[in-house]
């Protein structure tokens, strides 16, 4: 079966921002806020922290005012033209197509969160004993940071295909 190009962008986007929102709803719901629990022993941490800022709270002291401009004005123009660019561009490759639908749904979640409570939910730590570590982020988080990486992927391999 093959969907339509404007049905998998419909569902790709909204397949994010769905298990992104039923994730935090279960969090919300069923972990104290500001306790760690182990998932995988300390490298995997589950948290529930309410970000009222972006990135790793960034923004969080910012005025009223300007945090309305830049947290939700601008992101809602930007990923407003992002699912137009999406739209449009029918010659995009299927790395770029998948990377940016993930980007898309990812921030759609946590713009929607920022508007409808004030704050976005994170909930998630990885900490692999001082190798890598993480803030807390979210799944939406998770869906734009693989959407950046298949976007790094996808242009390495397009790169590749010219060069032969």
């Amino acid at each position: 079966m093959h969907l339509s190009r404007n049905l998998s962008i419909i569902l790709l986007i909204a397949s994010n921002i769905v298990v992104d929102q039923i994730s935090k709803f279960i969090v919300r719901a069923n972990v104290t806020p500001y306790q760690e629990s182990e998932i995988l022993g300390s490298y995997l941490t589950l948290n529930n922290v309410e970000n009222t800022g972006a990135f790793l709270g960034m923004g969080s002291d910012l005025n009223p005012t300007i945090k309305i401009i830049f947290l939700w004005i601008l992101p809602v123009l930007v990923l407003s033209y992002l699912i137009y660019y999406i739209y449009k561009n029918k010659q995009m490759d299927n790395y770029s197509f998948i990377a940016l639908c993930c980007i898309a749904g990812g921030g759609i979640a946590n713009v929607f969160d920022r508007i409808a409570y004030g704050s976005v939910t994170d909930f998630l730590h990885i900490d692999l004993g001082g190798i890598f570590r993480t803030g807390i982020f979210n799944l939406a988080d998770l869906s734009v940071t693989t959407g950046m990486f298949i976007l790094l992927f996808g242009s390495f391999m397009n790169r590749k295909k010219q060069n032969e």
